[in-house]
């Protein structure tokens, strides 16, 4: 376990944005947990759990404590005929459990290859790409409770997934430490491969299988979005939006060529990037703050960008869209700026604080 006070936060978070924490804390092994949390019951304290940083914004230092749980090891914990049972710490990176389960020849997870972020934040906000969710592979996810210090383990349905979402970003925020997360994977995977374009790129690498899945989905990553560790950016910026049957209706009315995608019953999901770039706003600067040019749902720091200024970007994107099509982008990204919620609200910003405290782990990998 490892303490320090006023503490940068740059390489802890994937916009590398300047912020620091009043007080940080790093925790190597799941008893430190217990044992800090004995000795600090925090009450009213702020307090913020970070993972792996890539799907947070840092507007302002953080007064109160960081909490950063880098716990690893990744082991399989059970077979059988048909599956393999993989637990994995809340502190491994996303993509090298990724290769780890494509190495043991068990699929669920290869089209989300190179997502950024933990394992932990993983189930934190239930990461999806190309057709596949994280929560259908969750076996269970084991945590620490912030009130008891005692260890509970989570079954899927307790969890409440949804679209980019789980009870740990709301309902359960601020309540959970996430320490390890068991999925099961299949021997004899059923390939998701209806994606536009991922076929294609799959069978021009020869025979489909896991491997070839998980190169066919690293090269689109690559070519299509901007590395973290080159260009300051945190995947998507923004959910995209689901509507009803009437207003896509009346949308392509004004708009023919607009994609959408059946999300079931009178339900239908619009690719955010796409409304976005029909406003014009792909390759769009605002100082050291961006619109990326190859994926306009992406918002990168050009470099020396402040967490604000990319904020203030992602208002006016919003606005854009909001004044173009009706329709209110919602951010993936968790905005957090200095407690203080009045100054919060009378700024409209998005951000962690509760009454208990600034919230519960706010970052997670994105698609």
């Amino acid at each position: 376990m490892e303490l320090k006070t006023d503490f940068p936060l740059k390489a802890f978070n994937t916009f590398h944005v300047e912020a620091a924490a009043e007080c940080y804390v790093r925790f190597d092994a799941e008893n430190e947990i217990a044992e800090f949390l004995s000795r600090n019951p925090f009450g009213e304290q702020r307090h913020l759990v970070l993972g792996g940083g890539s799907n947070l914004l840092f507007v302002n230092d953080i007064a109160g404590i960081v909490l950063h749980p880098l716990l690893k090891g990744i082991r399989v914990a059970e077979a059988d005929r048909r599956h393999i049972w993989i637990r994995a710490m809340a502190g491994e990176n996303w993509d090298d459990l990724v290769a780890f389960a494509v190495a043991s020849r068990c699929g669920g997870i290869e089209n989300l290859s190179l997502i950024p972020g933990s394992v932990g934040a993983s189930a934190v906000q239930n990461i999806g790409a190309y057709g596949v969710e994280v929560k259908d592979v969750i076996d269970s996810v084991e945590a620490i409770s912030m009130e008891s210090r005692e260890k509970v383990i989570f079954s899927p349905l307790d969890c409440g997934f949804g679209y980019r979402s789980s009870h740990f970003k709301g309902l359960w925020a601020n309540r959970f430490i996430i320490t390890a997360v068991v999925f099961r994977l299949s021997r004899q995977p059923e390939f998701v491969l209806d994606y536009p374009g991922v076929k294609a790129a799959v069978e021009a690498l020869g025979a489909i299988g896991l491997e070839t899945i998980r190169q066919a989905i690293i090269s689109i990553r690559q070519n299509k979005l901007p590395d973290p560790a080159r260009v300051g950016n945190a995947g998507s910026f923004f959910k995209n939006p689901v509507i009803d049957g009437n207003t896509l209706n009346s949308l392509r009315r004004r708009f023919p060529d607009l994609p959408y995608f059946p999300q079931g019953e009178d339900q239908f999901k619009l690719p955010a990037g796409w409304l976005i770039e029909r406003g014009g706003w792909k390759g769009k600067r605002a100082g050291r703050a961006a619109v990326h040019d190859r994926q306009a749902l992406v918002l990168v720091n050009l470099g020396g960008a402040t967490g604000r200024e990319i904020l203030e970007l992602s208002e006016q994107v919003k606005g854009d869209v909001y004044d173009r099509f009706g329709i209110e982008l919602e951010r993936e990204v968790l905005v957090v700026p200095q407690p203080g919620c009045a100054s919060c609200r009378r700024e409209k910003y998005e951000h962690a604080c509760q009454p208990s405290g600034m919230g519960g782990r706010v970052d997670g990998p994105l698609a």
